[in-house]
């Protein structure tokens, strides 16, 4: 199983970039707002409010925040687990002061209440649950404080937040109890898909059983069983609230090692990627339903590839990559990394779009900073948390580097720091007209600092690679040995310097459930066309390089050349076409009508 470095934190970049709008905003948010919720329940008077004469002019936080909403205080525990995520890396005493003053706040909140319930809804939503009437989700929204607590706990070592989550499972234990003799379906009902991932996760931590029990009760999920019969499981079915049911198989094998559950996990992988295929960008579901397997092309709507549902895909791509070694979860994560999370994402004020169109003239809808709190709101702010976990790892005596991110990891018993090498990336020489060279975004140089053991490099090679790597060590050429998928590289390393280049060629892939729609994709980056309408691709569609030309200029931002940029030659009239995530407010189509050979398929 690949270990997670030991430590990782970003470099600058686009990456770092978009972590750092992410931070700025978690700290921009009032704490009384966030909690506001678990204060009303807990029959705390915010200051003014005991009686409110123009709601509007009101401060609190609204949309799924609001006081009228079944889901409220479901984004807390996301931003507890936010914060907590960019304390593992980076040491930020604001953030920190901020986030402890939350957990003691809940505390608080926890005794008022009678010492186990911590909510930011009613204990009377579960009554409701027993009964079999319908609300919306009560498992849902305490998984979010369960899981924010959880990852308080291991991320920053509070114990406050360790004894709150405890007493709060003590109540759960009760009622499960309950439930399991007089309405044993309610234990499965509230959209508690991330339930068995959080008591197997406490388990881990802490070697409590009652973590296990707890764990053990959720564990009956009906889509292991239709897994396990190898039926279609999830066409048509609530794409995230199945997900997460995947993240419970992966605690479960690691706290039981039984093999069962990593077949469920694979079976799972099967049957959402594999036999299901995805649009270019990785999502594969529209109006938040499972898409049925190829039929991708008749699903192209306004709701497609919601961002919850990229998040929690990543998260289970990334725990079959440990579990197995494979590239090709790797890969994936790549495209979601840069097709779902910064093309969901604001660049500039970090709010998300809740699905990502995928029809032609399709336009982006962001979210408010304090007034819709969606879903995928709190994903949203989790995602760029994730990146410092996506990057290496290590088993025995092989380090694994996976995604190619500006970044420093510690592993054991050897370091890196990898950049991007393009040419004039010093800002001393950027207005050197003289210099001109290489201006490829994927080329990489990786500084290693060992200890001198004997340490094998595994360095992933894209799917999307165009011929082999390029490689240096040390300024001399290497050539490369390639073992399933990784450039493999061994050696007592002490100071030493690797370069790598990756050649990306434009290609394009069909649309399953109508071929003679493609999109370009320059290696793992879809590009959006700047119409408002259906275009065509003139000529080859397989080649389509040949119908491009390439758009470079200098620019201010985090690549001193502009990247992935490009127009067409000869269509009429042509037009541009830039990286997916990089469209903010323009209009944009993702899939073009082929003139000529179809692309390949992807």
């Amino acid at each position: 199983m690949l270990a997670y470095a030991r430590h990782a934190s970003l470099l600058p970049g686009l990456f770092r970039q978009r972590a750092e709008v992410d931070k700025e905003y978690l700290l921009s948010l009032d704490t009384t707002c966030l909690l506001q919720n678990f204060y009303f329940e807990a029959g705390i008077q915010l200051p003014g409010q005991q009686s409110v004469s123009d709601p509007a002019a009101v401060k609190l936080h609204w949309g799924w925040e609001a006081p009228s909403c079944q889901l409220r205080g479901h984004f807390l525990g996301h931003w507890m687990s936010a914060a907590a995520s960019f304390l593992r890396d980076e040491e930020d005493r604001v953030l920190r002061a901020k986030l402890e003053n939350i957990v003691n706040e809940l505390a608080r909140c926890q005794q008022l209440n009678g010492g186990e319930w911590v909510g930011s809804i009613p204990e009377k939503y579960f009554d409701i649950l027993l009964r079999g009437s319908y609300i919306w989700s009560p498992q849902y929204t305490m998984h979010k404080t369960l899981m924010g607590l959880k990852d308080t706990y291991a991320f920053t070592g509070n114990e406050t937040a360790l004894r709150v989550v405890s007493a709060l499972a003590d109540w759960y234990v009760r009622w499960t109890e309950k439930a399991g003799k007089i309405a044993p379906a309610a234990i499965f009902g509230g959209e508690q898909a991330g339930m068995l991932e959080v008591w197997a996760d406490l388990y881990l931590l802490t070697g409590d059983k009652k973590f296990l029990s707890l764990a053990d009760t959720y564990s009956g999920q009906e889509l292991f069983a239709r897994l396990e019969r190898g039926e279609d499981a999830l066409t048509d079915e609530h794409a995230n609230a199945s997900i997460p049911i995947s993240h419970g198989a992966a605690r479960m094998y690691e706290a039981t090692g039984d093999e069962k559950w990593l077949r469920l996990l694979e079976a799972f992988w099967k049957c959402a990627v594999t036999d299901r295929g995805m649009f270019a960008t990785t999502g594969s579901n529209a109006g938040e339903f499972w898409i049925p397997p190829r039929q991708h092309a008749t699903h192209t709507t306004d709701r497609d590839q919601e961002f919850c549902t990229v998040y929690n895909m990543v998260r289970t791509a990334n725990e079959l990559l440990r579990f197995t070694g494979k590239k090709e979860y790797a890969d994936y994560i790549e495209r979601a990394v840069y097709n779902g999370f910064l093309a969901q994402q604001n660049p500039y004020t970090g709010m998300p779009t809740y699905f990502l169109p995928q029809h032609a003239g399709s336009r982006k809808t962001w979210g408010s900073k304090t007034h819709d709190f969606w879903c995928c709101h709190g994903t949203m702010i989790q995602s760029p948390t994730l990146y410092t976990r996506l990057i290496a790892y290590e088993d025995g005596n092989r380090i694994y580097i996976e995604q190619y991110i500006p970044s420093r990891c510690e592993m054991t018993g050897l370091s890196f720091e990898m950049r991007m090498d393009m040419k004039n990336t010093d800002t001393q020489v950027l207005f050197d007209e003289r210099a001109g060279g290489e201006k490829s975004r994927w080329c990489f140089s990786i500084r290693l600092q060992g200890d001198g053991t004997e340490k094998t490099l595994m360095l992933r090679v894209p799917g999307w690679i165009e011929g082999s790597p390029a490689v240096t060590l040390n300024g001399e050429p290497v050539v490369p040995v390639i073992e399933n998928g990784y450039l493999v590289l061994a050696g007592k390393w002490a100071d030493e310097l690797l370069k790598l280049r990756f050649n990306a060629a434009v290609r394009s892939e069909p649309l399953s459930g109508s071929e003679d729609m493609v999109s370009l994709l320059e290696g793992p980056i879809v590009l959006a066309a700047l119409t408002e309408e259906d275009r065509c691709i003139p000529g080859d569609a397989v080649h389509p390089e040949e119908q491009l030309i390439s758009e470079t200029e200098r620019t201010y931002s985090t690549f001193v050349w502009q990247q992935s940029h490009y127009r067409t030659r000869f269509a009429r009239p042509n037009y541009r076409l830039i990286p997916l995530y990089e469209v903010v407010d323009e209009p944009y189509t993702l899939y073009l009508t082929a003139d000529g050979q179809k692309g390949s398929e992807g």
